[in-house]
């Protein structure tokens, strides 16, 4: 198999410029399925801190580079939504988080902060032995007990040192979401209402915000928290 990719087909949620050069590099097989862009991409080609794959080969043997609190293995593995990037030789970390335009975006956030991460719960099955295992959006799995109070839609916040679970954000009116696709991605508000269609068709999300507010499908939002309003916030201020 090539380990290129044209530019113009690469997904929307790419960061890269379509125009300016054919061939830009194929994700490997990991997280986030065909969404997730090459760390090579973000590396090179979004922060600028290495010129080709072989920097960015070395950058990762010397371990500058945490993926989610682990040393990526290649350069090509899929970044995607709510990933944490720490450089800890430049003392940085980032959540990848959409902008306005539906494009994954880089948000700075502190060292606290880039100890965990946020995941969606798509699925939910039993397994051997009672527990239920939770399937996230990257595809990651957590195995909890049985009677555990966790559905899909929900979001969890799993520590990157020790893979458990530290908080839990219930996907229900009032909660604090933000939209991850569609015409509204980047978007953040309050679930309104959420209004469950017969049949196969997506339910609906209405939400609220200060100035207004939308609609999306159910698949398109990830119930938050304040801290992902705050980080912003705080790099304003600075």
């Amino acid at each position: 198999m090539t380990r290129h990719q044209k530019r113009l087909s690469v997904p929307k949620s790419w960061p890269v410029e379509r125009k300016t050069a054919t061939w830009t590099v194929k994700a490997g097989a990991g997280p986030h399925g065909e969404a997730g862009v090459p760390l090579l991409i973000v590396l090179r080609d979004v922060l600028g801190y290495v010129d080709s794959r072989k920097e960015a080969n070395y950058a990762l043997n010397q371990g500058g580079v945490l993926v989610n609190g682990d040393v990526p293995s290649s350069v090509e593995r899929p970044i995607g939504m709510f990933d944490i990037l720490a450089f800890g030789d430049r003392d940085e970390f980032y959540r990848v988080f959409p902008d306005e335009g539906g494009r994954l975006a880089l948000t700075p956030i502190d060292a606290d902060a880039a100890g965990s991460r946020l995941g969606k719960i798509v699925r939910k099955t039993q397994v051997t032995g009672g527990d239920v295992q939770l399937t996230l959006h990257d595809g990651a799995n957590v195995r909890v007990d049985a009677d555990t109070e966790y559905a899909t839609g929900d979001s969890l916040v799993i520590d990157n040192e020790d893979k458990e679970i530290v908080a839990h954000f219930v996907y229900e009116e009032g909660a604090l979401v933000t939209a991850v696709a569609g015409s509204h991605a980047g978007e953040i508000g309050t679930i309104e209402e959420i209004t469950v269609t017969p049949g196969s068709g997506d339910n609906v999300v209405t939400v609220t915000q200060d100035d207004g507010g939308f609609e999306t499908v159910e698949d398109y939002v990830v119930v938050i928290d304040e801290n992902f309003t705050e980080d912003d916030s705080e790099e304003a201020d600075e």
